[in-house]
């Protein structure tokens, strides 16, 4: 087997793990609306980068699944509410859906769409995997009026996201506005995405979470190998720490402060199976999304068109000749068996290795293959630390230097 083979070992004692362990619940203790959330959920992905066809598909999927769906950036729409389904409404540095003529946050406009019954969860998105620090683009051929009108800018022409947010600077004014947002939505559970660069940011943002005491209800980490349709190449390549060092990391942070008993962690970045799935929780993480494995479902065949209006299936074109060949009906269906079959698939891998609950996996049980005849455990490749470590006179050595540096009050 080469070298970089990941596998896990099976169990004799074979467990059965029950279906309710499929399900994770989201809200910490300053949440007055927790949220039943599937192990797997569909990761966000704005109305404009894809097609009205492919999010009513996806939405109606997420209906017949019992899961949610993530809006993307691009604002919460009526095809995002057309299938019933439950939804994260993702706000990014556009604020589009609550979005000022001056292009801030607009709280009363937040309010209004946030406290639909079928908003299940807010979403504050920093920055993403495949484009970290770099703000969302939807090319000008793909602005309809419709999209022009949702996001509040001019049609036919490009929109460009800043790539950092107008309402806080600092992780003390982030907690500051996960506050502001959960007393607007009445204690829904609030979060924020972001994908991991320069590891003492997020540790100020732990620190800040010490001082406060305000806590997100949970983390979306995104992994460098996350996918996008419209990225510079050397930003999709080479920027960001890749999505299993990510995970282990925020993990660790947030057990160093004793602090990840509070908050719920997803996976996202490139998780298309059951054992992607059983290595990001043996990771640190809670759950995850998806994005790729969903948008197969629908049609993408990763013609790579995505940002030209021309995808042949329909699934990233907003031209009705094309988004007109997605059968909603039909592709809905098949959203809601991807997502039946691997978890099912989860819950067997889970029994076959002798663990019954897919909560309790740990890094000691995927083996990463070094070269013929030596594997070591992700246990022994990741820093993992004991509870408290940060706060103690002992901070581990792989976590020291950068925890001295960070600052509660500077990113």
């Amino acid at each position: 087997t080469d070298p970089g083979y990941l596998y896990t070992q099976h169990s004799i004692n074979v467990k059965k793990v029950s279906p309710e362990h499929a399900f994770f619940v989201v809200g910490g203790p300053q949440c007055k609306q927790p949220y039943r959330a599937s192990l797997i959920n569909i990761s966000a992905m704005s109305y404009g980068a894809l097609s009205r066809n492919a999010v009513r598909a996806l939405n109606l999927g997420a209906k017949l699944a019992g899961i949610y769906q993530n809006t993307g950036e691009g604002g919460l729409t009526e095809h995002h509410l057309s299938g019933k389904g439950d939804l994260v409404w993702q706000i990014g540095t556009g604020y589009f859906g609550c979005r000022t003529a001056e292009g801030g946050f607009d709280e009363r406009a937040f309010a209004e769409k946030a406290n639909m019954d079928a908003v299940k969860m807010i979403e504050i998105k920093i920055s993403q995997g495949a484009k970290p620090s770099h703000g969302g683009v939807l090319p000008g051929d793909k602005v309809s009026a419709e999209i022009a009108e949702i996001r509040s800018i001019p049609e036919g022409k490009d929109c460009l996201s800043p790539p950092d947010h107008s309402t806080f600077n600092n992780p003390l004014e982030l907690l500051s506005f996960i506050q502001q947002l959960r007393d607007l939505t009445h204690g829904k559970p609030i979060g924020f995405k972001l994908a991991i660069g320069i590891k003492k940011e997020f540790m100020g943002i732990c620190k800040a979470m010490l001082e406060t005491g305000i806590y997100p209800d949970f983390i979306t980490v995104d992994g460098a190998e996350g996918g996008t349709g419209a990225a510079p190449l050397v930003f999709t390549n080479r920027l960001g720490v890749p999505g299993d060092e990510a995970i282990a990391f925020v993990h660790n942070c947030l057990v160093g402060c004793n602090l990840r008993q509070h908050i719920t962690l997803i996976a996202s970045g490139k998780v298309t199976n059951s054992f992607h799935l059983t290595k990001k929780l043996a990771l640190g993480a809670n759950m995850v999304n998806i994005a790729r494995g969903f948008l197969f479902t629908i049609g993408c065949i990763q013609a790579i068109k995505c940002n030209t209006n021309h995808c042949p299936t329909g699934v990233t074109s907003n031209d009705p000749k094309r988004y007109r060949a997605i059968n909603i009906q039909q592709k809905s269906q098949h959203v809601n068996n991807f997502h039946r079959s691997t978890i099912q698939a989860l819950l067997e891998l889970t029994g076959a290795m002798g663990v019954d609950d897919p909560q309790a996996h740990t890094a000691d049980n995927i083996h990463y293959r070094i070269n013929e005849g030596e594997s070591k455990s992700l246990a022994e490749l990741f820093h993992f630390i004991e509870p408290g470590n940060l706060l103690s006179q002992e901070i581990h050595a792989a976590y020291r230097t950068d925890w001295q540096k960070s600052r509660s009050d500077a990113f």
